[in-house]
């Protein structure tokens, strides 16, 4: 079973993720700090990490950073609004692929079809 750790604070969002992995051997795992990221992932070795980047109270930069520094093979995809070109340069530097909120809906599906595991 394939594993999404997840740093969302959108419950919309969050619902988007579960709704695309039914029906796929994906468990879905919350995690609402910045600091379970990288605790999260060491104990679980998921497949994809998802951060939502406009979630400035739980410092995503920071949590991809040191996600990054304990699992550098990780694949973290984080969304964030197509305005805030200041966070797409810095989540992108902190080693996240990162799209705007309406490209990652619509690339969703795709992205758990894809999943190993």
């Amino acid at each position: 079973m394939a594993i999404v750790v997840a740093l969302v604070d959108d419950l919309i969002f969050l619902s988007r993720i579960r709704s695309a992995a039914a029906g796929r051997p994906i468990e879905v795992r919350r995690v609402s700090a910045a600091q379970s990221l990288a605790a999260a992932c060491a104990e679980t070795s998921p497949a994809l990490v998802v951060v939502d980047l406009d979630a400035a109270a739980r410092d995503p930069i920071r949590a991809v950073a040191a996600l990054r520094e304990a699992r550098p093979d990780a694949r973290v995809v984080g969304f964030v609004s197509h305005v805030r070109d200041d966070l797409i340069v810095s989540a992108r530097d902190a080693g996240c692929e990162v799209l705007a909120r309406g490209a990652f809906v619509r690339e969703l599906p795709a992205l758990l079809a894809n999943l190993p595991g």
